[in-house]
């Protein structure tokens, strides 16, 4: 809903919003209210709207086009390389100047493609800070395995959260 609000502040700028689980939930409640007589409008992807026999009223809302939702499976299986793949960590660094700088010039080192680097505040220590980073590869590749030995080498801590094969869209 928040990735649609300049759409819905110009179109439907005074019909409540109600923020449900899932754009399916949408989807679903809408129907359901739709054969009741009430009339429920959710913010849904194709396939939900087909799935429940949605009528849509329009199409590309999206405050920016380019913008994308990541969804994640967590289990706790090893997947093997798919051949096309990424992988996730979780760093702690060290807090002392070029910290961050030593971390990223492993990926350099070693041509591997960053994708993905947020940063959050270290519950652990004051200015401390843990990187999530994304990279291309699966961490039994040997540039991705190099990448991760250097880190371990340069971090307080380095986790590998699991590698995945790259979504198909």
């Amino acid at each position: 809903m928040a990735q649609c609000r300049a759409w819905l502040d110009r179109y439907w700028p005074h019909v409540e919003r109600v923020a449900v689980s899932s754009n399916a939930e949408a989807a679903r409640l809408a129907a359901d209210a739709g054969r009741s007589g009430r009339a429920i409008a959710a913010i849904a992807g194709e396939v939900a709207c087909e799935l429940y026999g949605l009528s849509k009223v329009s199409s590309n809302i999206e405050d920016r086009p380019d913008n994308t939702t990541r969804f994640l499976i967590v289990g706790n299986q090893d997947v093997p390389p798919s051949g096309k793949d990424k992988t996730s960590l979780l760093i702690s660094a060290k807090n002392e100047p070029g910290a961050l700088y030593r971390l990223l010039e492993a990926f350099e080192r070693h041509g591997v493609d960053m994708t993905r680097l947020e940063t959050r505040p270290s519950l652990m220590s004051r200015w401390g800070y843990i990187f999530y980073i994304d990279f291309v590869g699966h961490y039994l590749d040997d540039d991705c395995r190099a990448v991760i030995d250097d880190l371990r080498e340069r971090a307080s801590e380095v986790k590998v959260l699991g590698s995945y094969p790259v979504a198909v869209l």
